[in-house]
């Protein structure tokens, strides 16, 4: 090889190595800085483009999982008010089987009357209040709620209404019902009594239905996380080996330097031979 002053060859070569080791030490801390080994489309169209879609997905499924979450607790707060009313339907059945005693008095008949009549007053405002975020499944106003199921929407979960309301097909006891008589309360009890039966059933379907919410809810959030790993053994950046390249490029980078250097000096060689 020739030595000129016009073209140092080696020191071309220096450059070009060192460019390329500053280019990947560029590379590898962009990895490092971000935790992933392929941000973009440049780094590899084809999974990038599969990680993007895969993220979609897991976006869907957020909308899923909150669709799923707000039926949970409408459920909950239905089964909660639902469980109160059966309560109140026991308490009640007591009353009127009090009511039917023959040896009762007048004030103690009025004294029965006036409890039951609190006791039904107490069952309408349960009904009423039994709302979570503008819906309520026990009076009767929301025959069902369709809630999302997959992250196309194409499949729906459906949560029912159970009208717990007073003289309605479940509780046919009605808000004007009296013990005021023996008559009236013989006639309140067979009321009661299957009032009290259809009360459980309604909040057993209540019940399944809640149960299948909360494991739908589940699997929405296991495959949520299956899909998060799964984009994450396809972009993630593995930061141990990642580290160890970074400090050999960076020694790569300072002996190019050092390289280019003594590349540089070369041409000084050309003013010994004119002394």
């Amino acid at each position: 090889m020739a030595m000129s002053v016009h073209t140092n060859e080696a020191a071309l070569i220096a450059l070009q190595n060192l460019n390329k080791t500053t280019s990947e030490l560029g590379d590898v801390q962009n990895r490092i800085s971000t935790g992933l080994a392929i941000g973009s489309a440049k780094d590899n169209a084809a999974v990038w483009a599969i990680a993007q879609g895969q993220r979609a997905d897991i976006g869907s499924l957020g909308a899923v999982k909150m669709s799923l979450d707000r039926a949970t607790s409408i459920a909950d707060v239905a089964s909660a008010a639902g469980a109160t009313i059966s309560d109140l339907l026991v308490q009640m059945k007591e009353k009127v089987v009090a009511a039917m005693d023959p040896s009762l008095d007048t004030a103690s008949r009025t004294a029965l009357d006036s409890d039951f009549k609190s006791i039904l007053r107490q069952i309408t405002q349960v009904a009423g209040n039994a709302v979570f975020d503008g819906a309520n499944m026990l009076d009767g106003s929301v025959p069902q709620i369709k809630f999302l199921a997959n992250a196309d929407a194409s499949s729906f979960i459906t949560l029912s209404g159970q009208n717990l309301s007073l003289g309605g097909g479940i509780i046919t006891v009605p808000s004007t019902a009296s013990l005021s008589t023996i008559t009236l309360a013989t006639a309140v009890l067979a009321q009661v009594t299957t009032s009290i039966s259809q009360t459980n059933q309604a909040l057993g379907n209540l019940g399944s239905q809640a149960k299948a919410l909360a494991s739908d809810a589940t699997f929405v959030s296991q495959l949520t996380d299956q899909l998060n790993a799964g984009v994450g053994n396809l972009v993630d950046a593995d930061l141990a080996k990642e580290s160890a390249q970074l400090q050999a490029l960076q020694v790569q980078q300072q002996l190019g330097a050092q390289a280019l250097s003594i590349a540089n000096q070369a041409p000084q060689i050309l003013l010994q031979l004119f002394k």
